[in-house]
């Protein structure tokens, strides 16, 4: 077994836990997460090192500098949640989470929040889609119901829109949750996203139109006349995205306030786009969720 494959044992095993972190962090030894020097020597204590940099000289662990860090949960509750939540398709809630690890509610929702969060990409350094001319596929669809609503206050007035592009060539997709389905919302997502060589591929909707004349090209499927796939012209790859996605949310979620549902959709993103089409085993995901966990921090004051 490679040194930083994930494993049964570092589920129950606190060491083994902290050896396949830092394994995991620092293939070539620890890394001092403030400065980068390579200059460290550990410490009296298990698991911590000391800078050996004279403009630095502070101590630090594997969790210093990540979503982890002054976290009281242990190093192996922290990989069993990066493994189970990348290891399940349609997610893993903070309940089962709790039951699984015999843990309060509140230390299981505190760690799956920061999971959700070492999952989520983007940045500057995120490429555009569709470069080279390649097919993006983009929808829209609708989870959840706005608080105070009535149950069959009309099909989607009511509930969030999100909005799924995924890239055909590459299988990768990025979502994000907008205020409306119209095109002042999508218009800028879509340009900062997809490169202008791209060949956008929609349903026709009116909120697509207008920004589809900024690309190579902008083929549409007609599906109010049951139209789904004409060539290679089609959205079923976006859709197949949602119908994992709702499964998910509405059976294993079940409810997603709307300032914590970008972080949902980041989750969901992540394990799509490591997922086992693409060459990738629950290990490969767990470690790529770990290491997403580098230079960022979540702080909440409460867990609801």
């Amino acid at each position: 077994m490679a040194k930083n494959q994930f494993a049964a044992s570092q589920l129950h095993d606190e060491e083994a836990a902290r050896r396949w972190f830092e394994a995991a962090r620092w293939p070539n030894g620890p890394v001092c997460p403030r400065c980068k020097s390579e200059k460290c020597y550990a410490t009296k204590k298990l698991g911590r090192y000391r800078c050996a940099a004279s403009t630095c000289r502070k101590d630090f662990t594997v969790m210093t500098g990540t979503v982890m860090e002054r976290s009281h949960a242990k190093l192996a509750q922290w990989a069993a949640a990066f493994h189970m939540y990348a290891s399940s398709k349609k997610g893993f809630s903070a309940l089962q989470l709790s039951r699984e690890l015999g843990c309060q509610y509140n230390t299981a929702w505190f760690l799956h929040h920061r999971v959700m969060e070492a999952m989520r990409r983007g940045g500057l350094d995120v490429p555009s889609m569709g470069d080279g001319g390649g097919p993006v596929e983009m929808d829209e669809t609708y989870i959840g119901r706005v608080k105070g609503a009535r149950v069959g206050q009309g099909s989607t007035r009511h509930k969030y829109p999100v909005l799924t592009l995924v890239e055909r060539s590459t299988g990768q997709a990025r979502s994000f949750h907008i205020d409306t389905a119209t095109s002042h919302d999508i218009a800028p997502i879509a340009r900062a996203n997809i490169s202008k060589e791209a060949r956008l591929m929609t349903d026709q909707a009116t909120w697509y139109k207008k920004v589809g004349g900024e690309f190579a090209s902008h083929e549409t499927v007609d599906h109010r006349k049951e139209e789904y796939v004409r060539g290679d012209v089609t959205t079923n790859t976006v859709e197949n995205y949602f119908s994992v996605f709702k499964r998910g949310m509405r059976g294993v979620y079940q409810h997603c306030s709307e300032k914590h549902l970008h972080r949902y959709l980041a989750e969901f993103d992540f394990r799509y786009n490591y997922r086992a089409a693409l060459g990738c085993d629950d290990s490969e995901r767990t470690l790529a969720a770990m290491r997403g966990a580098e230079g960022k921090r979540l702080a909440y004051h409460q867990p609801h």
